[in-house]
């Protein structure tokens, strides 16, 4: 069992900026190969950023990263590569005395920076950056890496992501968004997984949210 709380906006929205002016670098930086556009999603775009009072991995922001390649003349890796690579760069101007970005982490679904306190071995904030593309049909695939085999592949969202906005919208409209807030903690809070990201169990509490109050009848 966890002790999620949400984080006062006057915590977060300094970070925020920060991150914002680091992915403008990043596109600056990539900008040879490709552009690409970016949206703070999920508990972050929704202003429900939370942490763990008992834990030392402090809270994190969640972004999608929609490149803009129509003759796909960069496949799956190469993309990850080049923006992994590409944020190693730009988070070094953004160091402090104790405090610093660590090298990019390359994980399942997302690539993630973290900044560290390594005097008192605790992260303060982090941020996961999910590379997706915007089907025809409303369905979102994002770039996969399958760490066993090494590779990288473009894959379907699970359901839950399936028309998010769309549900989001019919929530607030029948006036259920503090199920979400409550459903979100909860559910956080009782979270066993760690490889499990805010972004999946914000998706997965509007889908149920949904589901519990007539959305899919």
């Amino acid at each position: 069992m966890h002790n999620f709380e949400y984080v006062p906006k006057k915590e977060w929205e300094p970070i925020r900026d920060e991150l914002s002016e680091i992915i403008c670098r990043l596109q600056d930086e990539v900008r040879d190969a490709f552009t690409f556009q970016y949206h703070f999603i999920g508990s972050s775009e929704r202003k429900m950023i939370t942490r763990d009072k008992s834990s030392n991995i402090g809270f994190d922001f969640d972004v999608n990263i929609e490149v803009n390649d129509p003759d796909e003349d960069y496949s799956a890796e190469e993309i990850r590569n080049i923006l992994r690579k590409g944020l190693d760069k730009v988070t070094h101007p953004y160091g402090y005395p104790i405090f610093e970005y660590d090298y990019t982490e390359d994980s399942t679904r997302v690539l993630t920076i973290k900044v560290k306190d390594r005097m008192n071995f605790c992260i303060l904030h982090s941020c996961d950056f999910c590379i997706i593309y915007e089907c025809d049909d409303g369905q979102q695939q994002y770039i996969r890496y399958n760490k066993k085999q090494r590779s990288y592949s473009w894959e379907y969202q699970p359901k839950g992501y399936y028309k998010l906005s769309d549900k989001i919208a019919w929530i607030k409209k029948h006036k259920l968004w503090q199920h979400v807030r409550d459903n979100y903690i909860t559910k956080k809070n009782e979270n066993t997984d760690d490889n499990k990201k805010s972004r999946s169990i914000f998706a997965e509490t509007v889908h149920q949210v949904c589901q519990q109050n007539g959305y899919y009848q």
